[in-house]
């Protein structure tokens, strides 16, 4: 037996029913069950020749109905920023600053690391009101006041984890488990990229580290691998090996592609595995990449004007450069960028890395918002900053200079197309502990952000061992309308 015949026949008996007692048991179960497919459509059906080298796997699909935005830009700050210095004003807290939290409203509930009958702690910078809105803002972000009436701020997140890698999991993919498709990732494939020549999900990283949850945080997980988010490098070749070596000519490169995808043909053709076609289309891709991605990276390009707003160094590697990044891959085409910022985790030192870390951010993010704007950008564009989770509204550690982690109520603003600008919606308790009006969980923003793109959160499904998976789960899940214009 040779080996492409012994690889062809367990390809047979692994992926047809699960073997043969699967073949066996959907003859039982009837034609209904035997026609099932295993992999999906974002209408719940068979996604099509998703696995022919012929078509490309990101093609544009129609949205299940009119979509207000194109894009997302998704500013993910890591490590959970405190609530109570940027976004959700509490004057109650500073009143109660240094004393023990009521007994009942510790009932139940549980903490990362803190004793959670550690004492309150007031907030530690001030808030004031900006534009015709109102919106209260934190004296930290001096430049987001700035564009206050096109932010849609929400103020009473809730979810399910209370550390790092389950949460960013959870706010990325909707779960707490590895393995699930990310947020990006869905949205390729509900309705894929308008660029054949740069990939439709971009992620950048930037701060002390990059996201605990890791690469699944911008996984394809059950999802062909073609919707995975690709990694960009804010410095050098965008992708590692993206140049030719010396000596190899764009003549030799293509001759040598087109060898290499016909023998990756010949061999989708014998066993029809679509990870395949993804390879090709990869290989398709970084090809063409190199004539367009030098380009697109290449923030010179950009006035001095432009690069003063944002911060931007050409050259650098920073959190400046990849908003300015984003905005020129979104202006190209890409459907989905996702930079993330690891550097919120303030257990303590919470005044000083909370200056440093807005420092680093909040500039840019305003200049993101303002740009887009001025391109005509950001009406069909939303972009999206928040953490995993927030900080307790009591102190961590004998200093009285850090907060834990805390599912319960957080906050995140949104600018752009298809929402209600100048809004701030929801609210805590008096001291931040509990939502107390219009809660938001990480469900609902999933859904109203799919929403927002033209897609149906329960008709965006991929059927994976007999289930029709979905970003939002089984769980009930709502379009947050009071948000949307």
């Amino acid at each position: 037996m040779n080996e492409p015949e012994s690889i062809a026949r367990r390809w047979f008996l692994r992926g047809c029913g699960v073997g043969l007692g699967g073949i066996a048991l959907r003859s039982l179960l009837g034609p209904d069950a035997a026609a099932a497919q295993e992999t999906g459509s974002p209408d719940g059906g068979t996604v099509g020749d998703d696995s022919s080298a012929s078509r490309h796997p990101l093609e544009t699909r129609p949205p299940h109905f009119p979509a207000k935005i194109k894009n997302v830009i998704y500013l993910f700050m890591a490590g959970g920023p405190s609530q109570f210095e940027t976004l959700d004003h509490k004057p109650m807290l500073a009143e109660f600053d240094g004393t023990l939290p009521p007994p009942e409203l510790l009932e139940g509930y549980r903490a990362a690391f803190i004793d959670p009958n550690s004492k309150l702690l007031g907030p530690k910078f001030k808030f004031t009101r900006h534009g015709e809105s109102g919106a209260e803002l934190s004296e930290l972000l001096p430049h987001l006041a700035e564009v206050a009436d096109d932010l849609t701020i929400i103020r009473s997140l809730r979810t399910d984890a209370f550390n790092h890698a389950p949460g960013q999991l959870q706010m990325n993919t909707g779960s707490q488990l590895f393995g699930k498709p990310s947020l990006g990732a869905w949205t390729l494939y509900g309705l894929g990229s308008e660029t054949q020549d740069l990939p439709g999900f971009v992620v950048f990283s930037s701060g002390s580290k990059g996201p605990s949850g890791g690469n699944s945080c911008w996984g394809s997980g059950f999802l062909p691998s073609h919707f995975q988010g690709v990694q960009f490098r804010a410095g050098g070749d965008p992708v590692l090996y993206l140049n030719n070596p010396p000596g190899i000519d764009q003549g030799a490169q293509r001759d040598s592609l087109d060898a290499i995808n016909q023998l990756n043909r010949l061999r989708l053709a014998t066993v029809g595995d679509p990870e395949i076609a993804t390879r090709i289309n990869a290989f398709e891709m970084a090809f063409r990449m190199q004539g367009v991605a030098p380009e697109v990276m290449d923030l010179n390009r950009e006035s001095a004007a432009t690069l003063e707003a944002y911060g931007a160094e050409p050259g650098g590697a920073s959190f400046a450069n990849n908003c300015l990044l984003a905005r020129r891959l979104v202006q190209r085409g890409v459907r989905f960028v996702q930079l993330y910022h690891e550097a919120w985790d303030q257990h303590g030192n919470l005044v000083n890395d909370l200056k440093k870390n807005c420092r680093d951010t909040d500039r840019a993010c305003a200049a993101l918002i303002r740009d887009l704007r001025d391109q005509g950008m950001l009406d069909e564009t939303l972009v999206i900053w928040g953490g995993e989770f927030g900080r307790t509204p009591m102190t961590q550690g004998s200093g009285g200079d850090g907060r834990d982690h805390h599912p319960n109520a957080f906050s995140l603003w949104m600018a752009g197309g298809g929402l209600r600008r100048g809004l701030t919606f929801g609210e805590t308790d008096e001291l931040g502990f509990d939502v107390a009006t219009d809660a938001v969980h990480v469900r609902d923003l999933h859904a109203t952000i799919l929403h927002l793109l033209g897609l149906d959160h329960t008709r965006l499904t991929y059927r994976v061992q007999g289930l029709d998976q979905r970003l939002t789960g089984v769980e009930p899940a709502r379009v947050v309308r009071e948000i949307l214009a």
